[in-house]
């Protein structure tokens, strides 16, 4: 499992503001570019009423994931998906028109090709549910 400082640094923060968009009720989400893992172990582990949708371009990242699930118990956290947030939504995975509750994107946009920031919107457009948020940070 890799651990950036940074992501240890920010969880808190970044959890209380996802906790006034993560509703009492079920709630789906699908984070773009989750990296090592600790975040998206994190917050779903503290936002259990969500299921957690990781994913990531590099497959490393995909295994450490996958490492902070299984060491973290996240029941709620999903088996993390290979995506290229450049290709089309049509590309990620199952996700459907208008089914996310929240579409999550730490740390991404300002070291990813300005097509990535690109492609984060217009899937946002398409897979975000009336109401849903895209939730951005660094």
């Amino acid at each position: 499992m890799q651990a950036p400082a940074a992501a240890e640094r920010n969880k808190g923060p970044i959890l209380a503001v996802l906790r006034e968009y993560a509703g009492p009720g079920a709630v789906r989400v699908l984070e773009v570019g989750a990296g090592a893992g600790l975040h998206a172990a994190h917050f779903a582990r503290a936002l259990p009423q969500t299921r957690w949708q990781p994913s990531d371009i590099d497959p490393q990242a995909l295994r450490s994931i996958a490492a902070y699930a299984e060491a973290m118990q996240v029941p709620n956290m999903l088996p993390p998906v290979l995506l290229d947030v450049s290709q089309g939504w049509e590309t990620w995975g199952d996700t459907q028109p208008a089914t996310l509750d929240l579409l999550v994107s730490i740390n991404m946009m300002h070291i990813a090709e300005l097509r990535c920031t690109e492609g984060l919107f217009k899937g946002a457009g398409v897979l975000l549910k009336p109401g849903g948020v895209l939730f951005t940070y660094g």
